[in-house]
């Protein structure tokens, strides 16, 4: 290749590379506004006096979603966190929510002998009634739209103590779906 062809196309090279530096991180979605956002979202509402699609999916598609959710959580193709972003195996995703129980029961026949008997018992998709977020944010000035980017989602559920007292919600597991999460 001749100087004269060379000079040109690295020219043209250089004007591309500076041309992008200086603009702001945007997207075909808009500009973005935040990197990461995170809230919850309650799927089942708790107050039955609110209108049926208030903090509401419907049961039935409810139950559907959080069947499917769990089924990709336990299925080990995509990456699994606890709270505190340690890994989880698909094993170890399988056996949250899973309680154990050991109850001294009595026998109906004499001598009615105490027997102590092991209860587990299995987290249940209608037990999930909140979804945590974590999610980029775009605005496009122009049509005034804001699309959202799910970068990942914590199914939660109640939680109660001893004494059947609401303490709040737990938080099950994070499913990222982008690669750069968990950030470190």
């Amino acid at each position: 290749m001749q100087v004269r062809t060379i000079i040109p196309i690295f020219l043209l090279v250089l004007l591309l590379i500076f041309d992008g530096c200086g603009k702001k991180e945007e997207s075909r979605e808009g500009s973005l506004i935040t990197k990461r956002i995170q809230y919850d979202v309650d799927i089942k509402s708790p107050d039955p006096d609110l209108d049926w699609w208030v903090q509401n999916i419907e049961g039935e598609k409810r139950e559907t979603f959080i069947r499917g959710l769990l089924e990709k959580a336990y299925s080990g193709k995509y990456r699994m966190y606890n709270y505190f972003n340690n890994p989880l195996t698909a094993g170890q995703a399988k056996k949250i929510g899973v309680r154990r129980d050991s109850v001294k029961l009595q026998r109906s026949d004499p001598p009615y002998e105490e027997y102590d008997t092991l209860v587990v018992k299995t987290l249940e998709p209608h037990e999930i009634t909140r979804i945590r977020f974590l999610e980029e944010w775009y605005f496009d000035a122009g049509s005034g739209e804001i699309t959202k980017k799910i970068l990942g989602v914590a199914p939660m559920i109640r939680s109660y103590d001893d004494f059947g007292e609401f303490r709040g919600f737990e938080l099950l597991f994070w499913m990222y779906y982008d690669p750069d999460y968990p950030l470190k």
